[in-house]
């Protein structure tokens, strides 16, 4: 029986975390008494970390760890090497912002043998329209650019991964990187991994406020084109 680790980067999440987790645990239930729901909370300055790790009694596969703020992309790196460290067959990631649909995931997991990552395509976006234009538009132009690959949706919280193929991926991604699910994206890509997409339904945000604004949106990706630009080589080169 495979063993699933859904991770979830969280933070400042207190008015959706409860309903995200009764949502997404039966979905590892549903896999098998090995499997987690892994909550890692990026420093969060509310009461998200107190409130998940009060529903442990409550949903027996759910693991909640706290850390200091760094963002995004190490938090779910952090969230992998978890999965593979516990010996997960396959790691699945989303956001806990109520934005994705726990009940989709089941074609993912039907496909799991078909690619080494799967993921999600929002063909439609609930979350309006500049942070689709700037998350598909702009990054698909950086990304062609950059590795000469043309992405649906490169950094789509909704992806199911190897752990054996994962494991490999990593050794490629610097500790810290904050795109990391993009960077992990091209990398499969590039080195003929396996990648599949499937539409899935980009709701939105079900609660509180969204902690990224647009001029740090705008910071992140100068910083990315550069970092990519150093990168390329490495990651063509298996």
């Amino acid at each position: 029986m495979d063993k699933l680790y859904i991770v979830m980067p969280v933070y400042n999440e207190e008015e959706n975390i409860q309903r995200v987790i009764a949502q997404w645990h039966p979905v590892v239930e549903g896999i098998g008494p090995e499997s987690r729901l892994v909550l890692i909370d990026d420093g969060s300055q509310d009461n998200t970390y107190s409130i998940a790790a009060g529903l442990k009694e409550i949903y027996p596969q759910l693991a909640v760890y706290t850390k200091e703020n760094q963002g995004h992309g190490p938090t779910v790196l952090r969230g992998y090497r978890y999965a593979i460290r516990h010996g997960a067959d396959y790691v699945f990631q989303t956001d806990s912002d109520g934005q994705t649909l726990p009940s989709e995931f089941s074609k993912f997991w039907r496909n799991r043998s078909k690619c080494g990552i799967l993921l999600g395509n929002r063909k439609k976006r609930e979350d309006g329209l500049c942070r689709a234009f700037i998350s598909k538009g702009v990054l698909r132009g950086v990304l062609l650019a950059v590795f000469h690959v043309w992405e649906k949706d490169a950094n789509v919280p909704y992806r199911l991964m190897k752990c054996s193929q994962l494991k490999e991926v990593l050794q490629k991604v610097p500790k810290n990187f904050f795109l990391a699910n993009v960077l992990i994206t091209i990398i499969y890509r590039k080195n003929g991994m396996g990648v599949c997409y499937y539409p899935i339904t980009f709701l939105k945000r079900q609660g509180g406020e969204n902690t990224i604004n647009m001029k740090k949106i705008f910071q992140i990706g100068v910083q990315a084109v550069r970092q990519f630009a150093v990168l390329r080589k490495r990651v063509e080169c298996r």
